[in-house]
């Protein structure tokens, strides 16, 4: 499996994710439900994270061989560290250049396809991963034009910051979803829904915002400052941020994702 293990330093932080658990399951349980039913599937979980659901997943389909692929060492330590499963493995590698020899009854990604460019070429490696008649089922935050993504990208362009990154700016290969339901089309998926759902998610007050990207969004930018500089990233991202939402407590803080199923022609590939 072309998977090849990054070089890139590691933000992920596990603890710092795993916040908002309940929040950040219920996309994958919508996406699972998704899944048609396959008599002992070959799986694979890309961008498997701390690898809980990944178990999940391995045991509610009744996979023969499931494998977890993720580029975050840590977060790949948590996984293993839920202890053996039969069939069930976990990989590190960058699901960017996922081509692997064999392919699988079910490709699966539950938030993970956005850290990743040219989603049209992206879309072909992962239709060829497809088995005839195998499934592509995929799940992208889509909050790219939302205050808590474009401010950040904003800071990329003032000083300290733009010195420090040297001209980097965090990609956006998000599609609107419509063209994902054109790239599943033309890759021989024919049978597919598409759905672009907006999570109501509540938090104690806007603060928390900046604590849910801690745990995903900024750890881009953490990967490219240094660590006193980063800080001083994230004061800024806060300082810019809030008052830009609504200084309400509760807080709504409204989460689109583009949800994906596909399912491949028996003849694909033929």
């Amino acid at each position: 499996m072309s998977v090849d293990p990054p070089t890139m330093t590691d933000t992920w932080n596990p603890a710092q994710y795993e916040k908002y658990r309940a929040e950040r399951e219920q996309p994958f349980a919508d996406l699972f439900a998704m899944i048609r039913p396959v008599p002992s599937p070959r799986v694979v979980d890309l961008g498997c994270g701390t690898g809980r659901l990944t178990r999940r997943l391995h045991a509610a389909l009744g996979a023969r061989e499931t494998i977890g692929v993720d580029r975050s060492g840590r977060m790949l330590e948590q996984a293993r560290a839920g202890g053996d499963t039969p069939g069930l493995r976990f990989e590190r590698g960058d699901i960017g250049l996922f081509e692997p020899e064999t392919p699988f009854d079910i490709v699966f990604s539950n938030a993970a396809l956005h850290w990743v460019d040219d989603h049209p070429s992206l879309l072909a490696r992962l239709a060829a991963a497809v088995a005839p008649g195998g499934q592509l089922v995929f799940q992208i935050p889509a909050a790219h034009d939302s205050p808590s993504h474009t401010v950040a990208e904003e800071l990329t362009r003032l000083e300290p910051f733009a010195a420090a990154l040297g001209g980097w700016h965090r990609p956006q290969p998000v599609l609107p979803a419509a063209d994902y339901a054109r790239l599943l089309f033309r890759h021989g998926f024919v049978e597919q829904q598409t759905r672009l759902v907006i999570y109501p998610h509540v938090l104690q007050s806007r603060d928390e915002v900046v604590e849910w990207m801690r745990g995903s969004l900024l750890t881009e930018y953490e990967r490219h400052l240094p660590t006193m500089l980063f800080q001083t990233f994230v004061d800024r991202y806060r300082e810019r941020l809030l008052p830009q939402l609504d200084d309400t407590r509760p807080f709504f803080f409204p989460f689109p994702r583009i949800l994906c199923w596909g399912r491949q022609s028996q003849a694909a590939g033929a």
